[in-house]
């Protein structure tokens, strides 16, 4: 008999599954950032790491304290959400995005926008023979999702200029990651257009929208964008940004209510439950505008100072109107950047990350506290 750790065995049939799924996505590009996390980390005064934009300042206590108090919550929760939640995320879609005839079968909560994001052409029966197109410089995630379908996937500058033949998902993101690029009302107006007109599914990411600086992001949902009709149109939302709940996750996706719909049952089946204290959570974070705008101020500080100290280290700044990033270059290859940021004990996102057309910059997140923020300044600076 022949034992389950013998090296000499064959591979299992499950280990090959396996195998032969992650063949399909590229590898996983932090993990080439180790060696200069590893540079900026030596430096005597630690590292500050601008590579990644994930929240650090606390929870609101509102929102924990909801958290806590749905904590007894020993039943399993639906796909769905409570009704109370689908209450919160209607009147949050039509009262902050502006969007018109919203009911509760236009908003479906889901855990966290990162999985949504790759697991959404799948589950909406997209496979090899359909294109799914999203901007040329992208989220990662974008291309993921086409992977793991097995659909083919095309970047666009202009989406317009696409050949529609079998293109079936179309990737928007405003406010852009990772440049910070806000598409105006009547480009979104023209590009829903063209879509409809080919039957294409939009699929919106805007979970940067309440992060505006030099420009008013407007939702696809928005009636000036979509002329009142959600069809065809699905928005991608998250808290993990505007609220600090990147570890809650809590995200939700409205729109559409046949395509929301046909989600719904998939996810039902497949067991796709936002836990019942972050949905109660998750009432509380969109029931309240003033941790959002005290969270603003604080990224609005960091933001300054680090667009000062970077321009006159001599990076130009393109973009960047809105998100939580700064989209620099010393037009020079972004690893050439990485590292010389990294001498500084920086850390900072490789443009290439995003797409070949991203190789001269790099993504700088101003996420960090303010201390660690005042410390890339003052190193910037010396």
């Amino acid at each position: 008999m022949t034992s389950s750790h013998d090296s000499n065995a064959a591979p299992s049939l499950l280990g090959g599954a396996a195998r032969r799924v992650s063949a399909l996505l590229p590898p996983f590009p932090w993990d080439r950032l180790e060696p200069y996390k590893a540079t900026a980390s030596a430096h005597p005064d630690g590292i500050v790491d601008l590579s990644v934009g994930t929240p650090v300042d606390p929870v609101p206590q509102l929102i924990q304290d909801a958290l806590a108090a749905a904590s007894d919550s020993p039943g399993y929760p639906t796909v769905w959400g409570t009704p109370a939640l689908r209450d919160a995320l209607v009147g949050w879609v039509e009262g902050r995005l502006g969007a018109r005839g919203i009911g509760h079968a236009n908003v479906l909560p889901v855990m966290g926008s990162k999985e949504l994001v790759a697991l959404l052409p799948g589950q909406l029966g997209l496979g090899p023979g359909d294109r799914v197109a999203f901007p040329r410089l992208a989220y990662p995630t974008y291309e993921v999702g086409a992977r793991l379908a097995r659909a083919d996937y095309v970047v666009y500058d202009d989406p317009t200029e696409l050949d529609p033949e079998g293109l079936r998902l179309l990737w928007l993101n405003s406010p852009s990651n990772p440049t910070g690029r806000v598409l105006g009302v009547d480009e979104l107006r023209r590009i829903v257009a063209w879509a409809r007109r080919h039957g294409v599914l939009v699929v919106s990411d805007e979970c940067y929208l309440e992060l505006g600086w030099e420009a008013e992001p407007v939702s696809v949902l928005h009636p000036d964008v979509c002329g009142g009709s959600v069809d065809g149109l699905i928005a991608v939302h998250s808290l993990s940004k505007r609220s600090n709940l990147a570890g809650y996750r809590a995200a939700f996706v409205a729109g559409d209510a046949s395509v929301l719909g046909e989600l719904l049952e998939l996810r039902k089946h497949s067991g796709f439950m936002v836990p019942a204290p972050v949905q109660a959570a998750t009432i509380a974070a969109l029931g309240d505008s003033a941790h959002v705008a005290v969270q603003r101020e604080r990224y609005a500080a960091r933001r300054a100072a680090l667009r000062e100290a970077l321009t006159g280290y001599g990076f130009r700044i393109e973009h960047s109107e809105a998100s939580l990033y700064l989209w620099a270059t010393r037009d020079e290859p972004c690893w050439d950047t990485i590292a010389e940021l990294a001498k500084h004990g920086i850390l900072a996102a490789p443009g290439e990350f995003y797409g070949e057309a991203g190789a001269n910059f790099v993504r700088v997140a101003f996420t960090a506290t303010d201390d660690r923020v005042a410390a890339a300044v003052a190193r910037l600076r010396a």
